[in-house]
């Protein structure tokens, strides 16, 4: 078995124990340990509130040397995330010296990084894009006209609204409750006893009472946020 696999296989089992709030991990096929699919649950109090949105990650087999791919497959509007879905975010760019990219080589993958700091990094892009070297020019623009006008040009909103409300039939046809309160949306997945599941990987279940209050160069800098709620 290739390091890489048993390195992923720690890794699915990792999240399924202790999950990222928000987030729910599957694999696209049983048999192959390098194509997962994730379910994004929209942060309560934001613009993707109520939203559920498809995505996937695509492991490279010298994993975690290399980075995954993160591609979007619900239709998102963001500066930084391509028309086709992909996810352009340093965090996700190999560590290689490239002065006219903007991003320090601290920015960008290393071995350290998983699939844990790579959600909660594309949670942090979604509430706080990145409009300095934008994957989508035109969201960049309409992101920059509602921030600068405190939330009066609402345009950049609306689309985003749109595109949520799209997403609860694929919820309803999935047959899952998306989170739509803090209290929901921070609840604590555990995995039951191994004999109750895989021996692998175990299946989600909720306790209620465990509640815990322009193209190329394009990259995310937290220093860059400059997001403000209407």
């Amino acid at each position: 078995m290739p390091s890489s696999q048993k390195a992923l296989m720690l890794e699915m089992k990792s999240l399924q124990e202790e999950p990222v709030e928000g987030f729910k991990i599957t694999l696209v096929d049983e048999a192959d340990m390098y194509n997962w699919e994730v379910a994004i649950f929209g942060p309560p109090n934001t613009h993707y509130e109520g939203g559920y949105f498809k995505a996937r990650i695509k492991f490279p087999i010298d994993y975690p040397y290399s980075p995954p791919a993160f591609r979007f497959l619900t239709k998102m509007w963001h500066p930084n995330i391509y028309e086709n879905g992909d996810v352009c975010i340093s965090i996700l760019h190999p560590p290689v010296d490239d002065p006219q990219s903007g991003e320090l080589p601290s920015e960008r993958w290393n071995p350290t990084q998983n699939v844990r700091t790579i959600l909660l990094s594309v949670i942090s892009l979604l509430n706080e894009p990145n409009t300095f070297s934008p994957a989508n020019v035109d969201s960049s623009v309409m992101y920059r006209k509602w921030r600068d006008s405190k939330g009066k040009d609402r345009e950049y909103v609306e689309i985003i609204r749109k595109q949520v409300v799209a997403t609860k039939a694929e919820a309803e046809r999935d047959g899952v409750k998306v989170p739509t309160t803090l209290a929901e949306y921070c609840i604590r997945t555990r995995a039951p006893a191994t004999d109750e599941g895989s021996d692998l990987f175990y299946d989600y279940y909720y306790d209620d009472d465990d509640v815990e209050g322009e193209d190329g160069d394009c990259c995310y800098d937290e220093d860059d946020s400059g997001n403000e709620e209407s």
